[in-house]
Formats: structure tokens, C-alpha cells, sequence
């Protein structure tokens, strides 16, 4: 029933219709891959609320479980409208649900490369880093952002749906590095995030700035009162593929920032709904999609996050698996796609030119700004070169379908 409710509200064109479809694997996945278990869909009691729950209902937002929580997948204009108007204007999106964590201490730096792959040594003041946690088979257990502040602390934000196993993997780690007398602790964050995105973030926010954003470029970081807001994290990143930031703010003020965002006429709120179709057209992975502990860095295409230094030393989780893959290469490979008719959508078969089942999509919808059908998904290493002819099994039938570069649309990340 509830979707039955959530298609007819979505309206629009064929193409709007289909890539509402298709946001019943994310809704339906919601990062519960990463805790290991599905939510419940019925009883909104038991999900978990942002500060802007009540907000978002006032503003018509179509609230929805994702990740055990309740969050919005669209407002009151179509799946298709909002995500154009990011791609065209600004939205505000609601990431409150992510886990946000201060890592303390002499040895915090130390501690962090204990978990992940990326090079936190190496970072600049106030620079970040996309890194993977990682298991001792190889595996991915959480994709996050690591920034090294220039308070004494590191800044770590990672998925919804991974947070009890990324908390209790972080604290059990650090339970070892105190009994080795190494100084370390942490602290998780009750505050409020939320990511605003879209080619009008700048003028829209520079207004409630003292800092020059055009000194803040792509994955830095700064602390700053915004729009009279003191206290704020602004982080020059996104999940888009737009210029944009994250805002980490006092929950008991993201109410009062948000409506002062909204204030301007660029701005617009936006659901899960855009937000994952825009993920797509950038080429970004979902956890418990694209990516998750039965995949390893390498088979995801995601080898540029682990540091340098990091492969020489070998001394993360699962290292002694992954770096040896780097030359190796894998059986498969994360590839994009990109095919007409039908819309092609997770778990389809991927097939090769003869037939054969060479590997499945992880993540599919129609791509509101190339009018075509956009996947994701991993194939047989043999196909994975770019311009490849491959076919994708849909409703049973075989749709001809071409391995893509991604990103699918061309990033906007701002660099200075």
C-alpha cells in the first residue's frame, strides 16, 4: 500500500514513473545491507527521526523507512523536477542519519589507518579523503569521509544503515589501542547535517559567510558561523556530482538554517528519491548496492582511495588481499552501463553479445538529464573496457546495453 501511494504522488512522464520504480531497491536495500538486517516498513514508531522530521512533513515531504529511519523521498514536485533543479539551482538534503565521530588524541591518526585504507598522515589541515573501511578478507565494510581538522581532531562521517557496525568496530579498536597505552579516544556527534548541492550553492550561501568559499575548494573543510549560526562544520563535498557542502550544525538550530537557506529562490528541498538518481549520473557507489563486504577495493574500482604509502606498507585491514589484487587484476569489475528501452534495474543479468550470464547490475534508473537508462554493476573482467557491446536480460528478454565511463554526466566538483 504504501507504495501504491508513494507511485501515484510521484506523477510525471513515463520517464518519472519508471525512475520511482526504480526507488524500490533503495528504499528497499536502505543501507540495511550494512547492518545486516531489513527495517520493518510498517510502523513509523520504530524508525528513528531527524531534527527535521517535523519540518519535512510541514514542507510535504513523503516520508519513508531508510536505514532504520524515517527520512523524505520527495516533496511536493516530482522525482524528475527535483532532481533537475539540482542539477540546475540548489537543494537542501536532509543527511542527518549519517554517523558523524571526533577522533581525539596524539595517535588519532594512527588509529584511523588501523581501519582504513586511505593515507590520513599525508592530509593537509582541514582536507578529507573518501576511504573504506575494510575487512582481513578484503572486503568493504563502510565507504566514509575522514577530514584532518585543524583542532586536534579528525572528522569522520560514514553511512546510516552502517553505524552500529562501524561504531563497534571503531570502539573495539579502541579499546586495543588504550590497553596499549596509545593516546586515543573518540566522541559521536548528535549534530544535524545537511548537504546542500547544486551549480547555486555559492551565491546562496557566501550570503550567510564570512569566509571567501572561493578559497574553500573540493573535500576541505572549515568551521563557521553560518547565517549566524556558530558552531557549523562546512565541508566542500557532496553526493551529487554538483558543486556542493555538507553542513554539520547544532541540531537545535538546523531548523532555523534551513528555512534561512530556503529563503533565497534557487533553493528548493529534495528528497532519497533525486538524490539517488543524481548519485547514479555521478558514478557514485551505494553502500550495500554497489559496494559491500563480498567486494573488495579492487573489483570496485576504487584503488585511487587506497594512499600510496599505504600499499608499500600493507598495514591495513585485509591488505595482504587487496594490494596483491592492484597488479593481479580481478575476475570482475565494477563497470558502468547505459541502454534504451526498458529500464534496467538491480539485480538484472548482464549478459554477453552470445548470451551468457557474464554479471549482474548493483544500481539502475533512467538518467533524467541523458533521457537513457544508467547502470551499474559488475561484469567479467573480460568485458569491463569501456565501448564494450553487452546485453542485459529485462523481463526476460535481452536488451542490447554498452559498458560507460562513468561519471554518466560530467562533474562539477569545484577545485578554485
Amino acid at each position: 500500500m504504501m507504495w501504491a501511494r508513494l507511485l501515484v504522488g510521484m506523477g510525471g512522464s513515463g520517464l518519472g514513473l519508471r525512475a520511482s520504480r526504480d526507488l524500490r531497491g533503495l528504499l528497499r536495500v536502505g543501507g540495511a545491507a550494512c547492518a545486516g538486517r531489513r527495517q520493518a516498513s510498517s510502523g513509523e514508531e520504530a524508525l528513528k527521526k531527524t531534527p527535521l522530521f517535523d519540518f519535512h512533513r510541514e514542507q510535504g515531504g513523503k516520508m519513508v523507512g531508510f536505514a532504520g529511519w524515517s527520512m523524505p523521498v520527495q516533496y511536493k514536485d516530482s522525482h524528475i523536477a527535483s532532481h533537475m533543479h539540482t542539477r540546475e539551482h540548489c537543494s537542501i538534503f536532509d543527511v542527518s542519519h549519517m554517523l558523524q565521530t571526533k577522533v581525539h588524541g596524539k595517535d588519532r591518526v594512527k588509529f584511523m589507518e588501523s581501519l582504513v585504507v586511505g593515507d590520513i598522515a599525508e592530509l593537509k589541515d582541514n582536507q578529507g579523503t573518501l576511504s573504506l573501511f575494510t575487512t582481513e578478507k578484503g572486503g568493504i565494510i563502510d565507504d566514509l569521509i575522514v577530514t584532518r581538522t585543524d583542532q586536534g581532531y579528525l572528522y569522520v562521517v560514514s553511512n546510516a544503515g552502517c553505524a552500529d557496525k562501524d561504531s563497534a568496530r571503531m570502539k573495539a579498536r579502541l579499546v586495543e589501542f588504550k590497553a596499549a597505552g596509545l593516546d586515543v579516544d573518540m566522541e559521536f556527534l548528535d549534530d544535524s547535517l545537511i548537504a546542500v548541492q547544486g551549480p547555486s550553492m555559492a551565491q546562496v550561501l557566501q550570503q550567510g559567510l564570512k569566509e571567501d568559499l572561493s578559497k574553500l575548494t573540493f573535500m576541505n573543510s572549515t568551521l563557521a558561523t553560518v547565517f549566524g549560526i556558530p558552531g557549523c562544520r562546512v565541508t566542500r563535498c557532496g553526493y551529487t556530482g554538483e558543486d556542493g557542502v555538507e553542513i554539520s550544525v547544532p541540531a537545535s538550530r538546523v531548523v532555523e538554517l534551513t528555512e534561512k537557506l530556503l529563503s533565497h529562490s534557487e533553493v528548493k528541498l529534495a528528497g532519497l528519491g533525486s538524490r539517488d538518481s543524481l548519485r547514479l549520473e555521478a558514478g557514485l557507489c551505494l553502500y550495500g548496492n554497489d559496494i559491500d563486504e563480498t567486494t573488495s577495493p579492487v573489483e570496485g574500482t576504487l584503488v585511487w582511495t587506497i594512499g600510496k604509502r599505504r600499499r608499500q606498507t600493507k598495514d591495513f585491514p585485509g591488505a595482504d588481499i587487496i594490494v596483491p589484487q592492484i597488479k593481479a587484476k580481478t575476475a570482475r569489475k565494477r563497470v558502468g552501463l547505459v541502454s534504451t528501452g526498458p529500464p534496467v534495474r538491480q539485480h538484472t543479468p548482464i549478459l554477453s553479445p552470445d548470451g551468457k550470464v557474464i554479471g549482474e547490475v548493483t544500481s539502475g534508473c533512467p538518467s533524467p538529464c541523458l533521457k537513457k537508462n544508467i547502470a551499474m554493476g559488475y561484469v567479467d573482467s573480460a568485458f569491463a573496457k569501456n565501448g564494450t557491446a553487452i546485453q542485459v536480460e529485462v523481463r526476460k528478454k535481452a536488451v542490447p546495453a554498452t559498458v560507460s565511463k562513468m561519471p554518466f554526466v560530467p562533474t562539477n566538483y569545484y577545485s578554485g
